[in-house]
């Protein structure tokens, strides 16, 4: 388990996933983690995903996020595209939206860089997230990630067009920021 100030990253559980889904159903959710119709999970796409976990693989990690204070679970958070050769990898983060704006993903996402940077050894971390999803890009800022592109009117959802962004943190920008918040 890693932990942060408010949450803790641990392995997923099968008692986990009818929540997991809940969240995963919910449109304000669910409309921030893919481009694609924001189409319900059922319980067997929920078990066939909790089912592929290899928690001994070098492909991805994924953890479940709870609170430090009472084990609630409040989303997921992991480790895609991994890249060996070239140290990098795509993270992604979800929240239950109960659980959204009280430093939480925030909190998580530091903890989830930290366990890129300092167990996979990676370089870069990368992540893409949609232009009218303000509190998340709001949140990857604070932890240091920057804009390096964008895709524009990428994605259609809601009767218009969005931009598609994409955002990196190198590792001596995470070792700089952690110096900079340790004086």
């Amino acid at each position: 388990m890693f932990e942060g100030e408010k949450i803790r990253l641990r392995a997923y559980t099968r008692d986990d996933l009818p929540l997991a889904r809940s969240f995963l159903n919910d449109v304000s959710v669910a409309e921030g983690m893919s481009s694609g119709i924001p189409f319900p999970l059922r319980p067997e796409d929920e078990e066939k995903w909790y089912n592929s976990l290899d928690p001994r693989s070098d492909k991805g990690y994924s953890f479940a996020i709870e609170t430090k204070e009472d084990n609630t679970y409040l989303g997921g958070c992991g480790i895609n595209s991994i890249d060996a050769k070239n140290h990098c990898a795509t993270v992604g983060i979800f929240l239950g939206s109960e659980h959204c704006e009280r430093g939480y993903g925030t909190d998580a996402l530091r903890v989830l860089v930290d366990f890129c940077f300092n167990e996979v050894n990676l370089n870069k971390v990368r992540l893409v997230v949609f232009s009218f999803n303000k509190r998340a890009i709001r949140c990857y800022e604070k932890v240091g990630f920057k804009t390096e592109g964008v895709l524009r009117q990428e994605m259609y959802r809601g009767g218009s067009y969005h931009d598609t962004i994409l955002m990196g943190l190198l590792r001596s920008e995470w070792e700089q920021s952690k110096k900079s918040s340790s004086k």
